[in-house]
């Protein structure tokens, strides 16, 4: 079955071969004979009814400074599309939000993954905040008394921007530490959103896990391990990913949240589990996929495809 596939993204020379998740599900959607096209957020267009975007056809493959060809740009309308894979990197900032609300436009007739609108009602910090049994205390405000008062009861905490991707803008700040004014004067300055504070898990020390749900399923998992001095797991931070299995908590964890995810259209989630806690729900562009390929010798980019191709059937 040959779709046509378009894929909104950052762009595809500046990937990076071994690591990108967009990469590996644009390599599997060539191997299955789809035809492929990528655009930019910015290239997207409504007129009359319609959503189109300037976009290329493009080849890639696993060849490091030659790992794809663009062809002519041309304009395509997005419902003559099979799939939009929406996979540009945050930040989720109104740029994103608008071309969730341009994508409703053609989805579900063309099936856009993940479902724009559930990707807008799912910010990564956010939407976690459905399953409070499942998180770490959690305080998300603008009110500078009431995040002083919540390190007065958890003594050691994280402080990090509510739309904020890759650990940055993300504060350790223990019991002693005398910054904490002065950071919360420059989150003031830097973002008119809320901030959150989470009570300090120590376990992250021993890793963040990220693990990878395909329609709702658990696929996977890594664990990533902050290096000396540094609280943040992010491989953006220097993390190490090492293999990973599904403890009892992680899967009862994923159970809770499978359904709910199924049920909105997001094919693609990568959580993050630290300890007994669930701290993130990644819906926008998660990453990984690769990193557990190595590990457990699977091809996941394979398993989201049959998801998708299901779905168009």
């Amino acid at each position: 079955m040959a779709l046509k596939v378009a894929i909104q993204m950052d762009h595809i020379s500046a990937v990076d071969i071994d690591g990108d998740s967009t990469f590996v599900l644009a390599l599997e959607a060539q191997k299955r004979g789809h035809a492929l096209f990528h655009y930019l957020p910015g290239q997207l267009s409504f007129i009359d009814g319609r959503v189109l975007a300037s976009a290329e056809p493009f080849e890639v493959r696993r060849e490091t400074g030659n790992h794809f060809t663009l062809g002519a740009p041309e304009t395509i309308d997005l419902a003559d599309m099979d799939i939009v894979l929406l996979r540009q990197d945050p930040p989720f900032d109104m740029s994103y939000i608008t071309t969730t609300h341009l994508l409703e436009h053609v989805h579900p007739g063309t099936l856009v993954v993940n479902n724009p609108a559930e990707v807008r009602n799912a910010p990564e910090k956010l939407f976690v905040a459905r399953f409070p049994d499942l998180m770490p205390p959690t305080l998300i405000t603008g009110d500078r008394e009431r995040i002083i008062a919540f390190r007065k009861e958890h003594a050691d905490i994280i402080l990090k921007p509510l739309y904020g991707n890759g650990g940055a803008g993300v504060f350790h700040v223990t019991p002693e530490d005398e910054n904490l004014s002065a950071l919360l004067e420059m989150f003031t300055e830097m973002y008119r959103e809320p901030i959150i504070a989470q009570a300090y898990l120590p376990e992250v020390r021993k890793g963040d896990k990220r693990i990878i749900l395909i329609d709702g399923e658990p696929a996977g998992a890594i664990n990533r391990v902050p290096e000396k001095g540094e609280a943040r797991a992010n491989m953006h931070a220097g993390a190490r990913p090492l293999k990973a299995e599904l403890n009892k908590r992680e899967r009862e964890i994923c159970a809770a949240i499978g359904p709910d995810l199924k049920a909105r259209g997001l094919i693609f989630v990568g959580i993050d589990v630290i300890g007994d806690y669930l701290t993130e729900i990644n819906v926008t562009s998660p990453t990984g996929l690769q990193e557990i390929n190595r590990f457990d010798d699977v091809c996941l980019e394979a398993d989201i495809w049959d998801a998708i191709e299901a779905k168009v059937k």
